[in-house]
């Protein structure tokens, strides 16, 4: 193998360390002020997994978002501070605005959070999950419930990412235009 080859290896497998290694501690973060919840139903709305969702969507992009949000949701659930409404109301939120990030590389795209936890959230929640448990509630309840949590959560979270812009480099994960980790 040439050396340019091998370099390029190291250096993948550098970001992707680096990228899980943010995955670990949005997740981390999330769990970590997970005890500030409301219970809604059978869910309970968590404004600030929709914060660290608008987070790890902008500096890690959709797939690692992603994977935060269900590893948050998962310790959530372990520990008490979430239902299983945590994985299909945190997990798209956090891929639609990753992956509105990589189209429009704006920070507005923080409030495209509520697009992914309200309609698909909702809708996987109510189609899918609650008829697997055994729970009621329909897609208007989960829309709701999920909604009141998200576009506050996703209002701190643009907050909390044009304030973070001012001292630190959120693009750790992006040269140019280009995706690197």
């Amino acid at each position: 193998m040439e050396p340019q080859f091998v370099g390029r290896e190291v250096e993948m497998r550098s970001m992707h360390l680096r990228s899980l290694i943010y995955t670990g501690l949005f997740a981390g973060c999330a769990v970590l002020v997970s005890g500030i919840h409301f219970p809604v139903g059978p869910t309970k709305v968590f404004p600030f997994q929709h914060t660290v969702n608008v987070l790890a969507g902008i500096v890690l992009g959709p797939w690692y978002g992603a994977l935060a949000a269900f590893l948050a949701g998962i310790i959530r659930i372990s520990i008490g501070t979430g239902t299983i409404f945590a994985i299909p109301g945190g997990i798209p939120g956090a891929l639609v605005v990753g992956l509105m990030y990589r189209v429009f590389r704006n920070d507005w795209v923080a409030l495209t959070e509520p697009i992914g936890t309200g309609p698909i959230g909702a809708t996987l929640s109510a189609l899918i999950v609650a008829p697997l448990i055994g729970k009621a509630g329909t897609w208007v309840f989960f829309q709701s419930a999920f909604l009141a949590s998200s576009i506050p959560g996703s209002i701190i979270g643009l907050v909390l990412v044009k304030s973070l812009r001012k001292v630190v480099n959120l693009d750790v994960c992006y040269e140019g235009s280009v995706k690197k980790c």
